[in-house]
Formats: C-alpha cells, structure tokens, sequence
C-alpha cells in the first residue's frame, strides 16, 4: 500500500508547490486571520465613557463619583446639568453609563439614612450593558462598605465584615476574553482552511479527466484518498504550529498541557476537517461549485454550533443535537483543556473518540463516492 500511496502524495506536494494560493490558504492565511479576528474579536469592556448628573454637588457626593473613576472601569466625559442633557448623550452613543445622585446625597449618608443613586445604562449590547451594571455595582458595594466601616469606627466598634470571601479564578486569572477566544479561532481557522483547501483536489482531477487514470492504474480509491489527504495534513500540522505560536507571541496564550497530546489531537480534528473537503470534492463537478458548498459546510456551523462564540449548552436541545455536524466543537473542548487547563486525555477522550469516528465515516463515505465516480 506505500508502494501505491508514495506516488500519489508525491504528485500532490508538487501539485501544491505550484499551485502557491493553496499554499498560502494552508501556511499564512490561518495565521493572518488569528491576528485579525484576536484584536478585533474582543468581549472585555474597558473604558466605559461615563457622565454625571450631581445635584448634590457635596463632597461625600463627589467622593462616590470619583470612586468609580479609580475603579479602571470608568473613563470620565462630563459633568451634566440635568437629566435631559444625559438623554442626548446616550441617545447619540456618546456614553454608556450615567450616574444621577440626588441634591439630599452627602446629608442622608451624614445622617445614617438609605439614599438612592440612579444609573442609566445603554442597553442597546445586552453583554456589554450587563457587564457595566455589575461594575457598577462592584463599585457601589465596595463604596457602601466603606461608609458601613467608618460608621463602626465612629461608635466604637471595631472594623468587622461578617463574611470575609475571596475568590481565586482558574485557568484565566485576568479574565480576559482572549484567552478563551484564541483557542477558539484556532480551531474556526483549521476548520475553514482546511475542507476549502481539500474541496478543490478531487474535483480538479475530474475537471482535468485525469481521475479516469485511476482505472487503468494499480491505484484502489482509498489509496486516492489517503493519498489526498497526507500532504494536506502535514502542511496543516505545520500551519497549526504557527498559528500555536502566534498565539503565544501575539496573545500570551501559552500551552500548559501536554504538547505531544495536542499534537495527535490536532492531527485527528484536521483529518476530519480534511474528510469534510474531500467528501465535498467528490460530490462537486466544478471547483468553483466546490469552494461555495465548502465555504458553506465550514464556516456557518463552525461559528454557530461549535461552541467558538455562543454556548451551546444556552441552545434549545435540537440545536445541541445539530451541533453534533461539526467536528470543532468537539475540537475546541480538547483544545481549550489542554492549552488553558493542561489536564489529561481522560477530560476529553470521549471527544477524541468523535472525531475518530467522524473522520473514518466520512472517508469512508469519500471512497465510496469516488469509486462510483471512477466507476
């Protein structure tokens, strides 16, 4: 069978060696992509341009505003007359968050009373306006134990806070969204080069009858096939290795798990990528027919249903069920495991099995069609 296979990846390396947009697609696009979509794919809401409505104009009140500048939340714009002027503003986009504190502030709190302040938020980003009110509110309770302590102290007590909690975050202690996101595009990256790339190398064979050769040639199907897909699962793999160290250089998203792990994981998840193009590539007549189904089967349930963006344990159950088509969900739990957790193949071999099973059917499936094809 090497006998057989040598010769046909052999053809297919020169292939691509000519053909240098392929190479391009495989080698520099992914990690083009992974600095495009790394800066501009960002969640983390810095900067919130905040204004002011302070009736009180006290120094207690003063004091409350300035704490939510120091927070490193808020970027300050304006103070603002009245309720009507932040209206306008937020209206045009100008800012998202508007305090309004009540002309009886600073005297409420001097006497020990409860006083209200009044946050408009634009709501427009249900995610970002979520994640401004509970900044916020982080603010103003860190604020209101403040005035709870100096109180204590005035009277005679003692500092004292009855629940004393603290919170250690795993795997993202900074909580930024690149780390999570990275991973991500990663495997969105890999997946869409890689049945693209693949889409178009049988159908160029038909295109040229030169596939009809196989009939009269030691050559089985699944030598074709194999043979197809070795020399795109190499430069994949290497691609894969840039687009690794891009996100470390780029991104500080370094590897804490085992390598060799994430090397054969990688390696299962671009041969069921490649699967999916050479599937592709059997069932099309032309290559531009190809790149449009390919584009398609790549992107739409990688974005959608991979897990990459949107929670696929927030979906309705048959969407859970349909998420099942696309081999980088199941790609994106080892990957994110092994380069943000570091932990073992016992996490993650059930999804290993997946694209085991994923790869071997659609191959499968490949070499059937192809031997009608050539039939």
């Amino acid at each position: 069978m090497i006998k057989r296979l040598l010769p046909i990846i052999k053809k297919e390396f020169r292939h691509i060696r000519r053909d240098r947009r392929v190479l391009a697609v495989l080698t520099l696009v992914p990690a083009a992509l992974l600095l495009l979509n790394g800066y501009a794919l960002n969640f983390d809401v810095n900067h919130i341009r905040t204004a002011v409505v302070n009736y009180d104009k006290g120094a207690i009140s003063r004091g409350f505003v300035q704490s939510f500048l120091t927070s490193g939340y808020f970027e300050y714009v304006q103070d603002l007359r009245t309720v009507e002027e932040a209206t306008k503003l937020l209206d045009d986009g100008e800012v998202r968050l508007v305090l309004v504190l009540p002309p009886d502030f600073s005297d409420r709190l001097l006497a020990h009373d409860a006083v209200s302040a009044q946050m408009l938020v634009d709501g427009m980003d249900a995610n970002a306006a979520t994640t401004v009110v509970g900044y916020a509110q982080a603010v103003t309770l860190q604020y209101s134990q403040k005035i709870i302590l100096q109180t204590l102290s005035k009277i005679g007590r003692g500092n004292y806070l009855p629940i004393n909690y603290e919170a250690r975050v795993w795997y993202n202690p900074e909580l930024k969204s690149a780390k999570f996101l990275v991973p991500g595009l990663i495997g969105f990256i890999l997946a869409i080069t890689c049945v693209i790339a693949t889409s178009l190398s049988i159908v160029k064979e038909k295109e040229k009858n030169t596939v009809e050769q196989i009939n009269v040639s030691p050559v089985r199907s699944i030598d074709f096939i194999i043979g197809k897909l070795v020399p795109y699962a190499l430069i994949s793999l290497v691609a894969a290795a840039l687009v690794l160290l891009s996100a470390y250089l780029l991104f500080d998203v370094a590897i804490k798990g085992s390598i060799i792990l994430l090397f054969f994981s990688t390696l299962l998840f671009i041969t069921a990528a490649l699967s999916i193009g050479l599937f592709v590539s059997t069932i099309s007549d032309s290559q531009q027919v190809a790149f449009q189904i390919a584009a398609i089967v790549s992107m739409v349930p990688t974005i959608i249903l991979s897990g990459f963006v949107f929670p696929i344990r927030s979906m309705p159950w048959w969407l859970q069920i349909l998420s099942n088509i696309t081999p980088a969900k199941f790609y994106l739990v080892i990957l994110r495991s092994i380069v943000l957790k570091g932990v073992g193949f016992s996490a993650f071999w059930e999804q290993g099995l997946y694209l085991l099973l994923y790869a071997t059917v659609l191959l499968t499936i490949s070499t059937v069609r192809l031997r009608k094809t050539i039939g």
